[in-house]
């Protein structure tokens, strides 16, 4: 089977995430997306991160239903930070016979140059890259890379956690059950 693995904070998920993935079974080979909640990402700041098994419970509630789609806790067990490189190792040696293509935006291929062992990530793993607003790819460095266009919303998790900050609606940014669960446990609002 050929799984693409979405890595992200996911904090939260929304339905941006959402159709990307959905864009990528749409137009590549690849059968199922694992969306691997990253519990901290070396190149973010992780103060304002949710617990990773409540982010992770979020990916859950968007994704329920979709059997093409799955939340993956597979770095929740890993030294951290997560490094993509022994994320991917890792999941070489636990499911031999299936095939991982890394599913990024073009900001993050913009810099993965900034990534632990990014040669030998480049080297050896395939990669769908989907076009964000202002980051142009320039540079494959010689990557096998497949460039994608679905169609983006300009909403982010950022925005997201703004608008509970500010006491406003997140209504319509992600599914139903993610929206309720967060306002139920009033997620963000510190």
């Amino acid at each position: 089977m050929h799984i693409g693995l979405y890595f992200g904070s996911f904090n939260p998920i929304h339905i941006g995430h959402l159709i990307v993935a959905n864009h990528v079974i749409e137009y590549t080979d690849i059968n199922k997306i694992w969306f691997v909640v990253s519990p901290h990402n070396p190149l973010k700041d992780s103060h304002s991160l949710l617990n990773e098994y409540d982010r992770l419970h979020l990916v859950n509630l968007a994704i329920e239903g979709n059997t093409k789609f799955r939340g993956s806790n597979i770095e929740f067990s890993l030294p951290k930070p997560s490094y993509t490189i022994n994320t991917l190792t890792y999941l070489i040696e636990k499911f031999p016979l299936e095939k991982f293509t890394v599913v990024m935006g073009a900001d993050s291929f913009q810099n993965i140059h900034r990534w632990k062992n990014y040669e030998q990530l480049l080297d050896s793993f395939s990669f769908v890259v989907y076009k964000r607003p202002g980051f142009e790819i320039k540079e494959t460095y010689g990557a096998n890379i497949i460039v994608l266009d679905p169609p983006l919303l300009q909403i982010s998790s950022t925005y997201i956690r703004k608008q509970i900050k500010e006491k406003k609606s997140i209504k319509y940014l992600m599914p139903e059950a993610v929206e309720n669960y967060i306002i139920t446990n009033k997620y963000y609002t510190k």
